[in-house]
């Protein structure tokens, strides 16, 4: 049996349709409403222990995905429990979707998927990590005006596809050879003026003048701290991932080349 933890997300939602027919799979989701149809569902909230035990029971794999929350202090503590509850239960063996340089950065936005890492290795249960770019999901570029904008320096992004990675989750929980591992998944490495060029409008780079978080990222690309690429994700999917620069033309707006 695989139980899927915060099922009732964008990501375990897609990881929950790539395992079906490849065995029984359960649900979690702190509010059953809202799960999943058509695989068994039980409620597991990461605040509520008690309820994990009883979500993960006999389970032979657990895919343990992270917590949405933001606050680095509140997350760790809701994958400890997890993990814990995990040890509990004598789970079989449990997969956590990390995040890129979590085993180096135990600080910033790696700082609770770095203490979730080492206390997966501190549980003494068989484990595989698989380290998330950020989702491509949420980098399609968009023209406006005729024209496509960044404030990227050009610079690559390694992203990768949501329907990617849970495929790649699929892939581990059900497969052998994953256990013991580490991967660090990336999509193939792209950039705005890359996308522009394959759509046919032309690229121009704006200054940035914001302050929140995707400036902070934006200053990231510009440093080129998301060129990173390994062969990873290919491998484990077994065929090459999607590209965005591929996504961006198969939906070409109209007007563009």
């Amino acid at each position: 049996m695989i139980v899927v933890s915060a099922a009732s997300g964008a990501f375990g939602r897609l990881v929950v349709e790539r395992l079906r027919g490849r065995g029984e799979v359960v649900a979690a989701v702190r509010d059953p409403g809202r799960a999943p149809e058509g695989v068994t569902v039980r409620r597991g909230d990461y605040d509520d222990p008690a309820s994990l035990r009883e979500a993960f029971d006999g389970a032979a794999r657990l895919l343990l995905i992270s917590s949405p929350e933001l606050d680095s202090a509140r997350r760790t503590a809701q994958h400890l429990a997890a993990i814990a509850a995990a040890v509990d239960v004598g789970v079989g063996a449990i997969v956590y979707t990390s995040f890129l340089d979590a085993d180096t950065v135990p600080t910033g936005m790696t700082e609770a998927h770095h203490a979730t890492e080492q206390a997966v290795l501190r549980s003494g249960l068989p484990y595989t990590i698989v380290r998330h770019p950020f989702y491509g999901d949420a980098f399609v570029p968009r023209v406006s005006g005729g024209e496509l904008t960044s404030s990227t320096g050009g610079r690559g992004l390694n992203t990768a596809f949501r329907s990617d990675l849970a495929e790649a989750a699929a892939n581990v929980l059900t497969g052998e050879g994953h256990l013991g591992r580490a991967y660090d998944f990336t999509g193939p490495v792209w950039s705005y003026p890359q996308v522009a060029e394959a759509l046919g409008v032309p690229y121009r780079e704006v200054p940035d003048t914001g302050s929140g978080p995707m400036s902070r990222l934006t200053a990231q690309v510009r440093a080129g701290a998301l060129e990173r690429q390994t062969p990873d994700l290919e491998q484990v999917l077994g065929r090459p991932a999607e590209s965005v620069v591929s996504r961006v033309t198969f939906h070409r707006p109209a007007g563009a080349r």
